[in-house]
């Protein structure tokens, strides 16, 4: 069994949880854990090549989820599962319950077929805890917009947006002893400090 700590944040493009990682990484190193921030898709080599693809290149909506999963399978033998064994926090910025939200929720892929994938890909591991970073669609908009080029999920409409929000919360609800739901819209020193209070929490 794992012996360290396994944090996953999620939320539809726009939500800020990126914002918030280093700030959680720094209130467990205070704590003198040894924390490792990561990311899906990517964290490996070869995670981060299957990045550029899943972010760039349009694909058939299976060959996305079997993409997500297969750099899920790589990150979880070279980062996620060493750091785990070893003691060390893991972080990072979207796992599996970005999947069921994006090609499940967003692109309609049926729910059974990625609970196929994740029994096969991580039968053994589940977050720890999730944060949910949560925010209206128009706000999350606006927030991209302004920072930077899109990639090809961040360029879809508002409906694709409005599923992957209501597949996070539905997985929200299903797991709640997992989940924390945090009003994104919030400020930054708001937000820090609900986070203080459920790192200390675990």
């Amino acid at each position: 069994m794992a012996s360290g700590k396994f944090i996953t944040f999620e939320g539809i493009d726009g939500a800020g949880k990126s914002t918030h990682i280093a700030y959680v990484a720094s209130l467990l190193h205070d704590r003198n854990i040894t924390v490792i921030t990561t990311r899906e898709p990517g964290g490996t080599t070869l995670g981060e090549k299957l990045r550029e693809l899943l972010l760039h290149e349009k694909m058939h909506l299976e060959t996305e989820a079997m993409l997500m999963f297969a750099a899920r399978r790589e990150h979880l033998a070279q980062v996620i599962d060493p750091a785990l064994q070893r003691g060390d926090w893991v972080i990072s910025d979207r796992f599996s319950d970005a999947s069921f939200a994006y090609q499940g929720g967003g692109r309609q892929l049926e729910r059974r077929k990625l609970e196929e994938l994740e029994k096969w890909v991580h039968p053994h591991l589940q977050p720890d805890l999730t944060l949910l970073f949560d925010v209206p669609l128009e706000v999350a908009r606006a927030r991209l917009d302004a920072s930077r080029e899109l990639d090809k999920f961040e360029q879809e409409k508002a409906d694709f947006f409005s599923a992957v929000r209501q597949e996070y919360l539905r997985r929200a609800a299903e797991f709640p002893n997992r989940f924390r739901v945090i009003d994104s819209t919030k400020s930054i020193a708001e937000v820090h400090k609900e986070l203080e209070g459920i790192i200390s929490s675990i």
